[in-house]
């Protein structure tokens, strides 16, 4: 929520709070602002740490950003697959909706890639098969919304692509 921006706004929540209320904070990562928000609204806590609170990227990937209007998205996202894509390869694309993954999806498809689809609007058992379809390499598209990524933890595509809001797309 604090890399949304939306740290005035808890802010405001927790200097709200009655001081004879317990406060329980979680967040899955540690950094300096979470830290920050913790000393100022947190008294005596203590901290549980699941993993490491190293946080790397990983040294092996290259990060691309393409800055694009709406309108070439889908035109710079088809070049890039086909400059670089193999039959071996397998992509994640993520999206921001449920109603923008159908329609990537179906977009791909047309333009001949195997691409598939998944969000939380899909049932157990087609989520099943995407998954199977995508690790046997018959899907070697997987276009998702970010709800979904915790299902990928076992992949390891050779590209993830995520569109962003801010007319982005970012090449991983």
């Amino acid at each position: 929520m604090l890399d949304m921006g939306f740290e005035p706004q808890l802010r405001k929540i927790c200097s709200q709070i009655r001081p004879d209320r317990q406060v329980l904070m979680w967040s899955a990562t540690w950094p300096k602002e979470v830290q920050n928000l913790a000393r100022d609204y947190l008294h005596d806590y203590y901290q549980v740490t699941v993993g490491s609170l190293d946080l790397a990227g990983n040294k092996d990937v290259t990060q691309m950003i393409d800055v694009c209007s709406d309108l070439d998205k889908y035109r710079n996202l088809l070049n890039y697959l086909k400059e670089n894509l193999t039959a071996k390869d397998r992509v994640l694309v993520f999206v921001e909706t449920k109603k923008g993954c159908d329609m990537l999806t179906r977009s791909l498809r047309m333009d001949g890639f195997q691409a598939r689809a998944m969000h939380g609007d899909k049932s157990q058992e087609e989520r099943d098969w995407v998954l199977q379809q995508f690790k046997s390499c018959q899907a070697t598209l997987l276009v998702a919304t970010g709800e979904s990524s915790f299902s990928f933890n076992s992949f390891h595509p050779k590209n993830e692509i995520h569109e962003s809001n801010l007319n982005d797309l970012y090449f991983n």
